[in-house]
């Protein structure tokens, strides 16, 4: 299992160098200047020119390459062309809330489609195999900006009985910063009505960001289990007496959910990038709105971080998923050896 880990951890290292590259190569070569954008509309030639020194956007491209290498490897992504904050202090900063709102939908979208897929699978061409494929569709068709709005309308707006938008009620302050986390920084500081109050927070956001990825989740699921009731030793295990739910639950769904974990390390990357509209709509500082101001302002630097990060978590998260493929299912070690 150690070689297998060590594999798949330095067969992503490649990935991520490439990464590194392409994401500056892409970021000279889209239209607009960085610092005329900085500069201002009546910025002269020469303030214009004092920017682009300052900055280092007047070196030749390969020298500028080497300096961006030379920054990732150590940790320095520079000051920020818009604030003029260090990169490195903002990423740091806003990295936990998308974080935190990423993986809280991608287990609601797991504990959630993986029952229904199965329910799906076991009722096959029922009601219940008709009401969860209706479902997936949906998740699968509807905006997520649009739905965004509709539960803000309806649970905060009508109802009222969840927060609008953020992350914390501003009366109750916000407890002592250890992880970046509102949830488990409250249960650290001992509030738990802060933590309460952290759940309500993100549960429009989260549900919102979740339903895609539990629809894709749903049908893969449903999907496996087909196939696996259909494999030799499940017809042996029923012939021999086993109860349907004992299984479904024990011998069917292990065998089954290979394919589903897969896609799991797969839909965390389509969160993150989910993660841009549901957190403009909710006002939820994290990097999706940093993303998104630094592409307005043409802050290469920022959006060159962004990039690296959300790719360095999202190879991190691909690795685990494979960790736990290779635990449920001990013949994906073996098959890479």
């Amino acid at each position: 299992m150690a070689r297998y880990i060590l594999r798949r951890v330095l067969l992503a290292l490649p990935a991520l160098f490439g990464l590194v590259i392409l994401t500056f190569v892409l970021s000279r070569v889209v239209p607009g200047d960085a610092a005329a954008t900085l500069a201002g509309d009546a910025a002269t030639p020469a303030q214009i020119a004092d920017i682009r020194a300052r900055y280092g956007l007047d070196r030749p491209i390969m020298e500028q390459a080497a300096i961006h290498v030379r920054q990732v490897l150590t940790g320095d992504f520079g000051r920020s062309i818009f604030s003029g904050r260090p990169v490195a202090e903002e990423i740091i900063q806003r990295l936990p809330a998308t974080l935190e709102l990423t993986f809280v939908a991608l287990f609601l979208a797991t504990v959630i489609g993986i029952p229904l897929g199965l329910l799906a699978a076991l009722d096959h061409n029922g009601p219940i195999d008709h009401l969860v494929r209706l479902l997936s569709v949906g998740g699968l068709a509807i905006a997520s900006f649009w739905l965004a709005i509709m539960l803000q309308l309806v649970f905060s707006m009508d109802l009222d009985v969840l927060p609008l938008r953020g992350r914390m009620d501003v009366a109750l302050g916000q407890p002592a910063r250890v992880t970046g986390s509102m949830l488990i920084d409250s249960l650290l500081a001992g509030r738990l009505d802060m933590f309460v109050d952290a759940c309500r927070h993100l549960v429009l956001p989260a549900v919102t960001l979740a339903l895609p990825g539990l629809a894709t989740i749903a049908r893969f699921t449903r999907s496996g289990v087909l196939e696996t009731l259909q494999k030799d030793f499940v017809l042996y295990a029923r012939a021999a007496g086993y109860g349907r739910v004992r299984l479904a639950a024990i011998y069917v769904l292990r065998n089954a959910v290979n394919v589903t974990v897969t896609q799991i390390g797969l839909l965390f990357g389509a969160l993150i990038s989910g993660a841009v509209a549901v957190e403009a709509v909710f006002d939820w500082p994290g990097l999706g709105t940093y993303a998104v101001q630094a592409i307005l302002s043409a802050d290469y630097k920022a959006l060159l971080a962004v990039t690296l990060v959300v790719g360095v978590v999202y190879a991190v998260v691909n690795v685990a998923v494979d960790v736990v493929q290779a635990l449920i299912d001990p013949r994906v070690a073996e098959e890479h050896r």
